[in-house]
């Protein structure tokens, strides 16, 4: 006996290849996406009623990007063998037993004509369309296995997202120098980039080991030790070899979403690197390593770059940011609360590890979680009770003599847990995608009012120079007046302080007046065509 997820594992090569076999024929336009359109087309040769393929699609495409790509399209497949044999599909059938010896091939009537005539015709090097006409309900042909996508085929939700960046977001955000003041402008890597979780803390909390604890290996420039051992950000990923790529070449290389970075000038990217390796975790999920957060006498030394503003970048586009305390390291340093006060506006991506608290005993982690909790209330100025996990992330065994029987029970379900919420994000990824576009959509059109009335506020001849000077000072009663003016949420304005310094370098009379179109247009991308490219690609047989 096996689970569904054991036994989907365990796919033999030769079924594998009449799936690939079969991916061809569905796949209509030869992207390697099988979407909506195909899927109902091509599943509908199995048979199976239309409730029983809802949940195919709804379990195969669990990262709803709108499409099946080649790994989902061959657990749909599996699925449709499972319902084929009389087993209920529901949210539960990965985990499920099963006896693997009853489980026959999905059985997709008239694939095998179809596969070979399509062979022949590509044999014979008859392309002509007319020539290969078959029956409305299976007409597939087999296509070259990837081209490029043009920019208006929208093929998925990801795919959307980009189009709409380009004709309404992006043209507000140049217009309005959206990208010096608030975050660069996006590139296709920033849509494609995998899910990405960052880990904060101070030196020694154990975000280096916590990474190595997921990964059960080593990446390659790891060091580890009780000394400030992690000098630099790293970028764990995915690659076909083991190696370090410096920071310098990883920003301008256009596969990878760090080109943004540049703005943090060359001292930043001296303490910028990538390392890649092959692994099935990072083919699913990127980890930030960061240094160690400063504290006590160590802090007053002065960093050569904007460290606060690499951690609000990187905070923008993760998915997931763990703060990592252990028991010894529970003070708050000055640089601590300044990296925590720019993560405003990410709280809902926050989570805390207090790490490494088999190192004291249950009375102790009790007095422990207390003061942590309480440090946190007064740092992160929120009511809400941020969740804590509480756990040993290493692969050394627990120290039973300090946490006990108890003790090690609930650590493992709290390590569940956070590896449980580890789990969840590719899964939810493409909703962050969303999530992060729409925040920035309404931040690019929050600034682009803030900008057009400092504008409008400066004189048409005489006294610039001096009325410069009394906006940046007055900047937080220009805020209120553009807040009263537009009817805007008064937590969505920027930081005063950061504002204020990057406005200094520039001539507000050289900015550009409101222009009510593009406005108009991010309008109409919210109400209508985000909701709009949500339904396109729902589930096909809702």
């Amino acid at each position: 006996m096996k689970t569904v997820s054991e036994w989907m594992d365990s796919c033999s090569k030769e079924q594998m290849q009449i799936y690939q076999q079969w991916f061809n024929l569905a796949d209509s336009d030869g992207d390697g996406r099988i979407t909506g359109n195909d899927a109902t087309k091509f599943f509908a040769l199995s048979n199976l009623s239309r409730p029983q393929l809802k949940q195919v699609w709804d379990i195969a495409a669990n990262k709803r990007q709108g499409f099946l790509g080649f790994a989902e399209f061959v657990t749909a497949m599996q699925l449709v063998a499972l319902a084929q044999a009389g087993y209920d599909l529901n949210s539960d059938i990965l985990k499920t037993q099963i006896d693997t010896e009853n489980i026959k091939p999905p059985v997709m009537e008239g694939t095998d004509a179809l596969v070979a005539k399509t062979q022949s015709l590509t044999i014979s090097g008859q392309h002509d369309v007319n020539a290969t006409q078959l029956q409305p309900s299976t007409s597939f042909v087999s296509k070259p296995p990837v081209k490029k996508l043009p920019l208006n085929a929208v093929t998925s939700i990801i795919d959307g997202l980009k189009r709409l960046y380009v004709e309404r977001v992006k043209p507000l955000e140049v217009t309005y120098q959206f990208n010096d003041f608030v975050s660069p402008l996006l590139t296709n890597s920033d849509f494609d980039a995998r899910p990405m979780v960052m880990l904060l803390g101070q030196y020694s909390t154990g975000k280096t080991t916590f990474i190595k604890h997921l990964l059960r290996c080593d990446y390659p420039g790891a060091h580890i030790g009780p000394e400030p051992t992690t000098d630099r950000f790293v970028a764990v990923m995915s690659g076909p070899d083991e190696r370090t790529i410096p920071g310098n070449t990883v920003a301008v290389d256009a596969n990878m979403p760090f080109s943004g970075l540049t703005t943090f000038g060359g001292s930043f990217l001296s303490k910028f690197q990538c390392s890649q390796m092959p692994h099935p975790l990072l083919d699913e999920i990127t980890f930030i390593d960061t240094p160690g957060v400063l504290s006590g006498e160590k802090q007053r030394t002065q960093r050569s770059y904007d460290f606060t503003g690499v951690i609000s970048w990187f905070a923008a586009k993760c998915d997931l940011i763990l703060l990592l305390f252990d028991p010894h390291k529970l003070d708050i340093s000055d640089e601590f609360k300044r990296v925590i006060a720019s993560l405003r506006g990410h709280d809902d991506k926050i989570r805390v590890v207090l790490n490494k608290a088999d190192q004291v005993d249950t009375q102790q982690l009790m007095r422990v979680y207390g003061a942590l909790m309480w440090s946190l209330g007064k740092v992160l100025n929120t009511p809400e009770v941020v969740r804590v996990y509480i756990g040993s992330f290493n692969d050394k065994p627990m120290q039973e003599g300090f946490v006990g029987p108890l003790g090690q029970e609930l650590f493992e379900k709290e390590q569940n847990d956070l590896l449980a919420d580890l789990v969840d994000i590719p899964r939810k990824a493409c909703d962050s995608r969303i999530n992060e576009f729409v925040k920035r959509a309404r931040a690019a059109k929050m600034h682009a009012y803030i900008i057009s009335h400092l504008k409008k506020e400066m004189p048409a001849m005489m006294g610039k120079a001096k009325t410069q000077q009394r906006l940046i000072d007055n900047l937080e009663e220009e805020f209120r007046k553009v807040q009263r003016e537009f009817h805007l949420p008064a937590g969505d304005f920027p930081n005063v302080e950061h504002f204020r310094e990057v406005l200094s370098g520039y001539s507000i009379d050289r900015f550009e007046k409101l222009k009510p179109k593009m406005i108009q247009a991010v309008d109409d991308m919210l109400g209508y065509e985000i909701p709009e490219l949500l339904k396109k690609f729902r589930n096909p047989y809702d």
